[in-house]
């Protein structure tokens, strides 16, 4: 019966010593595990901070360019203007008025016909302060800051 122990015995060790060997390397694996999770949430958080950042700053370039090519758009817009006095003769009344031409042009390209406007003059008037109020496309240009906040007012 002797020998059978030692066999039973070995037995028993090689099985004690193989779940002992499994459950240290069970547990050395784990450790790695989370030193490589650990690793990837950073890598992770390393990637997103790094994609929101060219996000935004593809954003800002989108916004810079689009400013850009609008002010570009807008320094090729031009106004086209030409004025005459007409003069109405009926009897012995003679009338002046101040007429006004108008237009827009992109380029060399004309964008609207020409747009008119007609002022009565008085005699004795100033023109250029009259051409200067006449304006439909360029904004008004005023000689008084009081009548300029009136104006923005009526609008």
């Amino acid at each position: 019966m002797n020998p059978l122990w030692w066999v039973a015995w070995s037995g028993i060790c090689a099985i004690g010593s193989g779940l002992l060997i499994y459950f240290v390397m069970q547990s050395r694996m784990e450790v790695r595990l989370s030193k490589q999770r650990e690793q990837l949430a950073t890598a992770k958080a390393q990637l997103a901070a790094q994609k929101e950042s060219l996000e935004q700053t593809i954003a800002a370039t989108q916004d810079s360019t689009r400013r850009q090519a609008f002010d570009e758009f807008l320094a090729e817009i031009r106004v086209e203007e030409r004025h005459y006095v007409r003069e109405h003769k009926a009897l012995f009344v003679t009338r002046k008025s101040m007429v006004r031409q108008e237009r827009i042009f992109f380029r060399n390209i004309p964008l609207t016909d020409w747009v008119e406007h007609e002022m009565p003059i008085e005699e004795g008037a100033d023109v250029d302060k009259l051409l200067k109020t006449m304006s439909v496309f360029e904004p008004l240009v005023t000689l008084d800051p009081a009548e300029d906040r009136v104006r923005k007012l009526l609008r």
